[in-house]
């Protein structure tokens, strides 16, 4: 169980309520319930008279008019001599075609009884933690006696305690004037002991996150609101218990207490042959409060996004064997300023198991000018990523790098699509709807075929090398296979790790709301490999414990022509000697040794110069949030003069 949304109603038959629960409610309410015609005509002139001299409107409701209020819709709650009319009519029409026990039936399990409690059945449990059916004379008068001031009477204490005791012997007494209680019987009951209230339900740190998702799926999926709230629905989530801890720990247990409180992480797992996701995290409860880290925070992907181009080029005519520029700085007609590598280190002409493995910006810049930037764009909007996100960006140079902002569900599910044979499942967190009437519908996600399954096995390829010797090498999983993917946008505004097993396809992402450089005390400035891939690591090593190793589609003769052994898994670590390239997003932090970093700015008149390692230079504005309004939108520019640049749909 993870939450109730709505009200606390449970229907029962008339033949569930005792007898004489149902003599003291009429007893109560409406003692000529059985003779009447639905209406109460002294009642009524009584409270039509006190609203035409100005009094406050007087009860004087039969229990059909009551039903006819609560009961249908169109029926205003105002307090007004129409409305009065409305009911009257309609009261009298119920009482011409129903039985008096139907109304009774729909009045007792619609009436509210304070303490959350929609209906005789709720309040039983509410007040008395029983049934109903099981309920005393002592018990259903109190019942009774607290319709008329549920709220006051819910708990009462003191002045209110007196006088709930009070109307409670009124209810006996008047049972006894309809003949329901004997005198003897009336003299022999005691105030009943009520059952301490329930302290109201509060969801507790990612319960909120995942009743919202939920919610917005149903209201996607045709449900509105009342629906929710009101149709008696049972919904079975995607998310799993224990990966949604798993992924707790992950971030809290790597994260120190000292990181600053403007660091937000992401993470999300995805289900490749389902679209299901499994788990999230979406922030620390003291820190994310009208939004999540996982669903709607959507960051620069960085060169997570370069699988995309990687696999477009796949799926229309080129191979790992294709050789591109990776010489630094390259020349694009789209742009007037030339675009770098990380530390403006050259690689010649490589192969695109080469170009992946050490994120190589120039190289998937000179692939997305061959295979056609459109042809990205398709391929990743097929993956899940929308087009509202990607068309802004992808007229750029620089659009294979990342420019575009996704969340982490949005990334994990463009990922997913690689381990499910190139079939992209639509990501969803409902698996199940079950209406009042029993009437199950199974959640039928859609599937979209992005790319073909080759194009989809050597991509996964490409991404092998990337974690066994590449700028992922953080991410090992030493028992199992691992494909995945680094990214580091300008100054470490966004850190990413991508990766996958065939079984479970995960992002971790980590932004400021302020959109400065993270920085983690006693981890530094952070990169794609460092602590995100470390986060995924913690997080998979739970979660792939116990399920059997499975093995990646083997990539085409050309991946392994191209020079690249198959990843040894049994293996230890890399030699300590080897060092594994920097994450070559962040092309302007100099190396460790001191080596250059670029920091000319292209014009940003022209989108096209949009085209730094794997964002927009100088991205100063925060984080797309999916937010009407920022508050945390900073002037973080140390030189007030210093150009601002903008993404597009920002202008």
């Amino acid at each position: 169980m993870l939450a109730r949304q709505g009200v606390d109603r449970r229907r029962v038959d008339i033949a569930q309520v005792p007898q004489h629960v149902r003599d003291a409610v009429i007893a109560a309410e409406n003692r000529s319930f059985y003779d009447d015609a639905g209406v109460s005509i002294k009642g009524t002139a009584r409270a039509v008279w006190s609203t035409f001299t100005g009094q406050q409107l007087q009860g004087g409701s039969t229990i059909t008019q009551q039903l006819v209020r609560n009961y249908y819709s169109g029926l205003s709650q105002e307090r007004s001599v129409t409305r009065k009319f409305k009911e009257i009519l309609i009261a009298m029409k119920v009482d011409q075609s129903k039985p008096k026990d139907w109304v009774l039936e729909q009045y007792l399990n619609t009436i509210y009884f304070g303490r959350g409690a929609n209906g005789v059945q709720s309040a039983a449990r509410a007040y008395f933690a029983k049934d109903v059916g099981d309920l005393t004379v002592a018990e259903g008068a109190y019942l009774a006696a607290v319709i008329q001031q549920p709220s006051r009477f819910a708990d009462p204490q003191g002045a209110d305690l007196d006088a709930v005791k009070a109307r409670w012997q009124s209810v006996i007494d008047a049972m006894t004037q309809t003949g329901a209680l004997t005198p003897e019987q009336a003299a022999a009951e005691r105030f009943p002991e009520l059952a301490p209230p329930k302290k109201p339900f509060e969801l507790k740190g990612q319960a909120q996150h995942m009743l919202e998702q939920v919610t917005a799926e149903l209201n996607r999926r045709g449900y509105t609101n009342e629906d929710i709230n009101s149709s008696g629905l049972k919904v079975v989530t995607t998310f799993d218990k224990k990966l949604m801890q798993a992924a707790e720990r992950a971030v809290e247990d790597l994260l120190p207490d000292s990181s600053p409180k403007q660091v937000r992480t992401g993470l999300a797992a995805v289900d490749p042959a389902t679209g299901e996701v499994v788990a999230f995290y979406g922030g620390r409860p003291a820190q994310v409060e009208h939004f999540d880290n996982a669903f709607s925070a959507k960051v620069m992907a960085g060169s997570t996004f370069k699988p995309y181009t990687l696999a477009a080029a796949l799926d229309n005519g080129f191979d790992l064997s294709t050789r591109v520029d990776g010489n630094s700085p390259l020349r694009v007609a789209s742009a007037s300023k030339p675009i770098p590598n990380d530390s403006d280190r050259s690689y010649g002409l490589i192969n695109l198991v080469s170009a992946t493995q050490n994120s190589v910006n120039t190289a998937f810049v000179d692939l997305g000018q061959k295979v056609g930037l459109d042809k990205v764009a398709k391929t990743a909007e097929l993956a899940g990523i929308p087009a509202a996100q990607l068309k802004p960006h992808q007229a750029a140079a620089s659009f294979p790098l990342g420019v575009a902002s996704v969340s982490a569900v949005q990334n994990a599910s463009g990922f997913a699509t690689f381990a499910n044979k190139g079939v992209h499942m639509e990501a969803h967190v409902v698996r199940s709807v079950t209406d009042a009437q029993g009437r199950k519908q199974v959640v039928e996600p859609a599937a979209t075929k992005v790319v073909g399954e080759q194009a989809a096995a050597d991509t996964t390829y490409a991404m092998e090398q990337v974690v066994k010797y590449g700028t992922g090498t953080g991410a090992r999983l030493y028992d199992r296979p691992v494909a995945g993917k680094t990214g580091t946008t300008d100054d470490s505004k966004s850190v990413w790790f991508n990766g996958y097993t065939p079984q479970l396809a995960v992002a971790v992402n980590m932004f400021r709301d302020d959109n400065a450089t993270v920085t983690i005390p006693g981890y530094g400035t952070q990169f794609g490999g460092s602590l995100p891939a470390q986060i995924w690591r913690a997080f998979m090593t739970e979660a792939m414990e116990g399920k059997p190793v499975e093995e990646f589609p083997e990539p085409s003769d050309y991946g392994y022509s191209s020079g690249y052994e198959t990843p040894d898994y049994d293996s230890d670590v890399p030699d300590p000697d080897y060092t594994p390239p920097t994450d070559s997003d962040e092309w302007d932090v100099p190396e460790p040794d001191g080596g250059p970093s670029f920091t000319d700015e292209p014009d940003q008149d022209n989108p096209g110069d949009r085209a730094r390692q794997d964002v927009e230079p100088e991205q100063t504005d925060p984080p797309s949030l999916d937010l009407p309004d920022n508050p945390w939108v900073q002037d973080d520019r140390t030189n007030p003069d210093e150009p601002r640049l903008r993404e597009p749909q920002d202008r």
